[in-house]
């Protein structure tokens, strides 16, 4: 254990402290303070100029990460008939309606994502303290509850990401993979904090960004420059 923390500290000390790095080069820092052996995932935390408290300041949506998560998303789609087919041909992992409410309802949740029609939705309700508190029940503010079933499910196997400004006013969002290099992860860190900027509240007032972090799985936070991401 000790390991690991002399092993932690010597990373961080590659890190500036205070310093707000540049998006590029933070990314660059993430990577090359990435400790575990095996691929970790990259997460960026954005502080928002909001107080979430105000139903008017509530910033939520989703984006399609142009270079996806770099892991397989298991998609279970509540529709019936044809959009059930729709869902299955669109690569979902499992769709159906009642018998898989009664399946979840025995404690099955072998799934990541949850898609499901508007006419399922009453149904899908009466599981609602299930999915609700793992983050599964589907919104159509973030695109999971459509008859456009095929097109969902390719989102979200494509990396479609959700997100939800917390009661601190700070935004969480995985943005890929170390493995991903430079170019691929500042794509997808960029794609997050446009759609973010798009959902500016017009009840915010002063600075939106306030401030932006990289970090892995297991590696030291990163401050990002927010005026050097407005540039870009």
């Amino acid at each position: 254990m000790s390991s690991k923390g002399k092993n932690y500290s010597k990373l961080k000390e590659l890190v500036e402290p205070g310093k707000r790095y540049p998006l590029k080069e933070a990314v660059e820092m993430v990577i090359k303070t990435a400790p575990a052996k095996f691929d970790e995932t990259v997460d960026t935390a954005i502080r928002l100029g909001v107080n979430p408290q105000h139903a008017d300041q509530m910033v939520r949506g989703s984006v399609v990460l142009p270079n996806g998560l770099g892991k397989t998303v298991k998609v279970l789609v509540f529709a019936k008939g044809d959009k059930e087919k729709e869902a299955m041909d669109a690569g979902a992992d499992v769709a159906g309606g009642d018998d898989l409410i009664e399946k979840i309802k025995g404690g099955w949740l072998e799934f990541d994502r949850v898609i499901a029609t508007p006419d399922m939705m009453g149904s899908v309700g009466k599981i609602g303290k299930i999915l609700g508190p793992r983050g599964l029940m589907p919104n159509p503010k973030v695109g999971t509850v459509t008859f456009d079933v095929g097109k969902a499910v390719k989102d979200l196997k494509a990396g479609k990401v959700e997100f939800r400004v917390e009661k601190a006013g700070i935004v969480h969002s995985p943005v890929g993979k170390v493995s991903f290099g430079v170019d691929k992860l500042q794509e997808n860190v960029m794609s997050v904090i446009e759609a973010i900027i798009k959902l500016k509240p017009a009840s915010s007032k002063g600075t939106y960004l306030k401030s932006i972090s990289l970090s892995t799985t297991m590696g030291p936070g990163v401050k990002v420059d927010p005026l050097d991401v407005r540039s870009i």
